[in-house]
Protein backbone atom coordinates (compact mmCIF):
# COMPACT_ATOMS: atom_id res chain seq x y z
CA UNK A 1 0.00 0.00 0.00
CA UNK A 2 2.96 2.42 0.87
CA UNK A 3 4.40 2.00 -2.45
CA UNK A 4 1.09 2.56 -3.98
CA UNK A 5 0.69 5.60 -2.34
CA UNK A 6 4.15 7.07 -3.03
CA UNK A 7 3.53 6.09 -6.90
CA UNK A 8 -0.21 8.04 -6.67
CA UNK A 9 1.68 11.02 -4.98
CA UNK A 10 4.83 10.94 -7.72
CA UNK A 11 1.60 11.19 -10.49
CA UNK A 12 0.05 13.83 -8.50
CA UNK A 13 2.93 16.41 -7.59
CA UNK A 14 3.84 17.47 -11.19
CA UNK A 15 -0.01 18.16 -12.01
CA UNK A 16 -0.77 19.90 -8.61
CA UNK A 17 2.30 22.37 -9.95
CA UNK A 18 0.92 22.49 -13.23
CA UNK A 19 -2.43 23.24 -12.10
CA UNK A 20 -1.07 25.96 -9.90
CA UNK A 21 0.62 27.57 -12.26
CA UNK A 22 -2.51 27.14 -14.44
CA UNK A 23 -4.32 29.28 -12.20
CA UNK A 24 -1.73 31.95 -11.94
CA UNK A 25 -1.57 32.15 -15.04
CA UNK A 26 -5.68 32.63 -14.74
CA UNK A 27 -5.33 35.19 -12.19
CA UNK A 28 -3.06 37.23 -14.61
CA UNK A 29 -5.38 37.18 -17.29
CA UNK A 30 -8.39 37.62 -15.73
CA UNK A 31 -6.79 41.26 -14.34
CA UNK A 32 -5.35 41.66 -18.15
CA UNK A 33 -8.79 41.35 -19.51
CA UNK A 34 -10.25 43.34 -16.84
CA UNK A 35 -7.76 46.24 -17.51
CA UNK A 36 -8.82 45.34 -21.51
CA UNK A 37 -12.52 45.79 -21.18
CA UNK A 38 -12.33 49.14 -19.11
CA UNK A 39 -9.89 50.50 -21.74
CA UNK A 40 -12.82 49.09 -24.39
CA UNK A 41 -15.81 50.53 -22.14
CA UNK A 42 -13.95 54.39 -21.79
CA UNK A 43 -13.36 54.41 -25.68
CA UNK A 44 -16.52 53.66 -25.88
CA UNK A 45 -17.68 56.34 -23.66
CA UNK A 46 -16.03 58.58 -25.40
CA UNK A 47 -16.73 57.95 -29.38
CA UNK A 48 -20.81 58.10 -27.82
CA UNK A 49 -19.66 61.66 -26.97
CA UNK A 50 -18.04 62.42 -30.19
CA UNK A 51 -21.18 61.13 -31.80
CA UNK A 52 -23.92 63.41 -30.04
CA UNK A 53 -21.65 66.58 -30.10
CA UNK A 54 -21.48 65.70 -33.57
CA UNK A 55 -25.28 65.32 -34.56
CA UNK A 56 -24.63 61.53 -35.62
CA UNK A 57 -27.78 59.31 -35.59
CA UNK A 58 -28.10 55.64 -34.09
CA UNK A 59 -23.94 55.51 -33.71
CA UNK A 60 -22.57 52.09 -33.43
CA UNK A 61 -18.85 51.18 -32.55
CA UNK A 62 -16.72 48.39 -32.27
CA UNK A 63 -13.46 48.68 -30.13
CA UNK A 64 -10.74 46.87 -29.97
CA UNK A 65 -7.56 46.89 -27.71
CA UNK A 66 -4.14 47.53 -30.25
CA UNK A 67 -1.30 47.12 -28.19
CA UNK A 68 -1.97 44.30 -25.66
CA UNK A 69 0.08 44.06 -22.99
CA UNK A 70 0.09 42.40 -19.64
CA UNK A 71 0.27 45.09 -16.69
CA UNK A 72 2.21 44.77 -13.40
CA UNK A 73 0.44 43.99 -10.00
CA UNK A 74 -1.45 47.24 -8.75
CA UNK A 75 -3.04 47.10 -5.18
CA UNK A 76 -5.53 49.81 -6.08
CA UNK A 77 -8.13 50.19 -9.19
CA UNK A 78 -6.27 51.50 -12.12
CA UNK A 79 -7.35 54.89 -13.19
CA UNK A 80 -8.10 55.11 -17.31
CA UNK A 81 -7.37 58.42 -18.33
CA UNK A 82 -7.81 59.42 -22.15
CA UNK A 83 -4.35 60.76 -23.80
CA UNK A 84 -5.31 61.16 -27.75
CA UNK A 85 -8.79 60.39 -28.74
CA UNK A 86 -8.96 62.49 -32.17
CA UNK A 87 -8.63 59.65 -34.47
CA UNK A 88 -10.95 56.58 -33.62
CA UNK A 89 -9.03 54.52 -35.90
CA UNK A 90 -5.84 54.97 -33.47
CA UNK A 91 -6.94 56.26 -30.05
CA UNK A 92 -4.25 56.29 -26.81
CA UNK A 93 -5.45 55.86 -23.60
CA UNK A 94 -3.42 55.38 -20.02
CA UNK A 95 -3.58 52.89 -17.68
CA UNK A 96 -2.48 54.38 -14.49
CA UNK A 97 -1.89 52.35 -10.84
CA UNK A 98 -2.42 54.92 -8.01
CA UNK A 99 -0.06 52.92 -6.13
CA UNK A 100 2.97 54.20 -4.12
CA UNK A 101 5.36 53.92 -6.66
CA UNK A 102 3.11 52.94 -9.52
CA UNK A 103 3.40 53.17 -12.89
CA UNK A 104 1.48 53.95 -16.04
CA UNK A 105 0.96 52.70 -19.14
CA UNK A 106 -0.35 53.43 -22.50
CA UNK A 107 -2.25 51.71 -25.01
CA UNK A 108 -3.50 52.02 -28.65
CA UNK A 109 -7.27 51.44 -29.83
CA UNK A 110 -8.60 51.21 -32.25
CA UNK A 111 -12.37 51.70 -33.42
CA UNK A 112 -14.85 52.09 -36.14
CA UNK A 113 -17.93 54.09 -36.13
CA UNK A 114 -21.43 53.71 -38.22
CA UNK A 115 -24.35 56.04 -38.28
CA UNK A 116 -27.29 57.00 -40.18
CA UNK A 117 -26.29 60.01 -42.02
CA UNK A 118 -26.85 62.09 -44.61
CA UNK A 119 -26.55 60.56 -48.35
CA UNK A 120 -27.02 62.26 -51.76
CA UNK A 121 -30.19 60.78 -53.30
CA UNK A 122 -29.47 61.81 -56.95
CA UNK A 123 -26.35 63.37 -58.59
CA UNK A 124 -26.01 67.27 -57.59
CA UNK A 125 -24.11 69.94 -59.47
CA UNK A 126 -21.94 72.51 -58.18
CA UNK A 127 -24.24 75.40 -56.56
CA UNK A 128 -26.98 73.62 -56.94
CA UNK A 129 -29.75 74.26 -53.47
CA UNK A 130 -30.32 71.00 -51.75
CA UNK A 131 -34.04 69.90 -51.42
CA UNK A 132 -35.46 66.98 -49.35
CA UNK A 133 -35.62 64.99 -52.71
CA UNK A 134 -31.70 65.25 -52.88
CA UNK A 135 -31.00 63.62 -49.51
CA UNK A 136 -31.46 60.12 -47.96
CA UNK A 137 -30.41 58.80 -44.61
CA UNK A 138 -28.40 55.54 -45.10
CA UNK A 139 -26.16 53.46 -42.24
CA UNK A 140 -22.21 54.36 -43.54
CA UNK A 141 -19.00 53.97 -41.86
CA UNK A 142 -17.87 57.51 -41.04
CA UNK A 143 -14.70 56.60 -38.79
CA UNK A 144 -12.27 58.93 -40.70
CA UNK A 145 -15.18 61.31 -41.73
CA UNK A 146 -15.22 64.20 -38.66
CA UNK A 147 -17.83 66.06 -40.08
CA UNK A 148 -20.70 63.54 -41.77
CA UNK A 149 -23.81 65.58 -41.52
CA UNK A 150 -26.16 63.40 -39.26
CA UNK A 151 -29.21 64.52 -40.55
CA UNK A 152 -31.26 65.78 -43.67
CA UNK A 153 -32.43 68.41 -42.45
CA UNK A 154 -29.15 69.84 -41.74
CA UNK A 155 -28.51 69.65 -45.05
CA UNK A 156 -31.28 70.79 -46.87
CA UNK A 157 -31.07 74.16 -47.94
CA UNK A 158 -27.65 74.36 -48.54
CA UNK A 159 -25.64 74.79 -51.40
CA UNK A 160 -23.51 72.69 -52.77
CA UNK A 161 -19.32 73.35 -52.79
CA UNK A 162 -18.75 70.56 -56.13
CA UNK A 163 -20.10 68.56 -57.87
CA UNK A 164 -21.55 65.50 -55.92
CA UNK A 165 -22.18 62.09 -56.74
CA UNK A 166 -25.51 59.49 -55.80
CA UNK A 167 -24.73 57.79 -52.68
CA UNK A 168 -21.99 60.33 -51.30
CA UNK A 169 -21.79 60.74 -47.61
CA UNK A 170 -22.66 64.34 -47.30
CA UNK A 171 -20.63 66.47 -45.23
CA UNK A 172 -20.17 70.02 -44.10
CA UNK A 173 -16.90 71.00 -45.70
CA UNK A 174 -18.85 70.14 -48.80
CA UNK A 175 -21.97 71.82 -48.63
CA UNK A 176 -21.72 76.03 -47.68
CA UNK A 177 -24.82 78.00 -46.75
CA UNK A 178 -26.90 79.79 -49.83
CA UNK A 179 -26.42 83.76 -51.12
CA UNK A 180 -29.39 85.69 -49.92
CA UNK A 181 -27.62 88.40 -51.48
CA UNK A 182 -25.58 89.08 -54.57
CA UNK A 183 -23.11 91.27 -55.66
CA UNK A 184 -24.08 93.79 -57.74
CA UNK A 185 -28.38 93.06 -57.03
CA UNK A 186 -30.97 95.47 -55.55
CA UNK A 187 -31.45 94.57 -51.79
CA UNK A 188 -34.23 96.24 -49.89
CA UNK A 189 -33.06 97.94 -47.07
CA UNK A 190 -34.99 98.00 -43.70
CA UNK A 191 -34.98 99.33 -40.33
CA UNK A 192 -37.06 98.52 -37.32
CA UNK A 193 -37.43 100.55 -34.46
CA UNK A 194 -40.37 99.72 -31.76
CA UNK A 195 -43.25 100.10 -34.14
CA UNK A 196 -41.68 101.88 -37.08
CA UNK A 197 -40.05 99.80 -40.29
CA UNK A 198 -38.71 101.91 -42.59
CA UNK A 199 -37.19 100.73 -46.06
CA UNK A 200 -35.46 102.11 -48.81
CA UNK A 201 -33.23 100.89 -52.23
CA UNK A 202 -30.01 99.80 -52.10
CA UNK A 203 -27.05 98.02 -54.40
CA UNK A 204 -25.46 94.95 -52.62
CA UNK A 205 -21.30 95.91 -52.95
CA UNK A 206 -20.72 91.52 -51.11
CA UNK A 207 -22.47 88.40 -51.76
CA UNK A 208 -23.52 87.34 -48.65
CA UNK A 209 -25.68 84.49 -47.10
CA UNK A 210 -28.03 84.42 -44.09
CA UNK A 211 -26.33 86.35 -40.85
CA UNK A 212 -23.09 87.79 -43.17
CA UNK A 213 -22.02 91.34 -42.98
CA UNK A 214 -22.28 92.71 -46.14
CA UNK A 215 -21.25 96.41 -48.00
CA UNK A 216 -24.56 98.34 -49.18
CA UNK A 217 -24.64 101.69 -51.38
CA UNK A 218 -27.84 103.71 -50.26
CA UNK A 219 -29.28 104.57 -53.75
CA UNK A 220 -31.09 107.23 -52.50
CA UNK A 221 -28.05 109.29 -50.94
CA UNK A 222 -25.06 107.11 -52.27
CA UNK A 223 -23.47 105.97 -48.70
CA UNK A 224 -21.85 102.96 -48.17
CA UNK A 225 -23.13 101.49 -45.31
CA UNK A 226 -22.28 97.80 -43.49
CA UNK A 227 -25.84 95.80 -43.05
CA UNK A 228 -26.30 92.62 -42.05
CA UNK A 229 -27.97 90.28 -44.35
CA UNK A 230 -31.80 88.78 -42.49
CA UNK A 231 -33.91 87.05 -45.93
CA UNK A 232 -33.14 86.86 -49.48
CA UNK A 233 -32.31 90.42 -50.83
CA UNK A 234 -33.04 92.13 -47.55
CA UNK A 235 -30.82 93.60 -44.74
CA UNK A 236 -30.96 95.77 -42.16
CA UNK A 237 -28.39 98.03 -39.86
CA UNK A 238 -25.28 95.94 -38.08
CA UNK A 239 -26.31 98.19 -34.85
CA UNK A 240 -30.14 98.73 -34.71
CA UNK A 241 -30.84 102.14 -32.81
CA UNK A 242 -31.68 101.68 -28.72
CA UNK A 243 -34.64 102.75 -27.38
CA UNK A 244 -34.11 105.99 -25.34
CA UNK A 245 -34.12 105.34 -21.79
CA UNK A 246 -37.10 107.10 -19.63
Amino acid sequence: MSEVRRATSALLLPLTAAALISLAGGNTNAADISITARLEQAAHEQLARQADTAGLAEPQFTVNVATPRAAPPCAKPVNIEAVDTRTPARMRFAVLCPDAGGWKYEYVLRASVSALVAVTAAPVAAGQMLTAQDVTLERRDVTTLSDAIGSAEAATGQASRRSLRAGEVLRQAQLSAPLLVKRGEPVVMLARFEAIEISTSGEALDAGALHALVRVRNLANGRVVRMRVIAAGTVEPVEMPRPAQP
